[in-house]
Parts: structure tokens; sequence; C-alpha cells
């Protein structure tokens, strides 16, 4: 039993998933926000310029 949880604490693959996961939680954070703010420029950008086009 202590042979395994040995083997257990000493893995260090857990770690690197972990940290991958919080990479990926960042990034998509990052694109989530931006793809929202150009979103909502376009969006008013195109707005004014049907508008101005009528």
């Amino acid at each position: 039993m202590s042979q395994l949880i040995r083997s257990l604490w000493s893995d260090e693959q857990g770690q690197d998933i972990a940290e991958y996961a919080v990479m990926l939680a960042v990034i998509l954070v990052l694109v989530v926000g931006t793809v929202r703010l150009i979103g909502s420029n376009s969006n008013n950008a195109f707005s004014s310029v049907a508008s101005s086009l009528q």
C-alpha cells in the first residue's frame, strides 16, 4: 500500500494535465472576451453604415 501511495505521489503526469487545463481555460476566456468585444463593435459599425445608406 505504501508503495502505491509513493508511486502516485511522485507521478507528475497529473500536474501536466492540470497545467494544460488552466492554460486552455485562460485562452478560452481571452478568445471569448475578444469575440464579444469585436462582435458588439462590428455590429454597431454595420448598423451605422446601414442607417446612413438608407
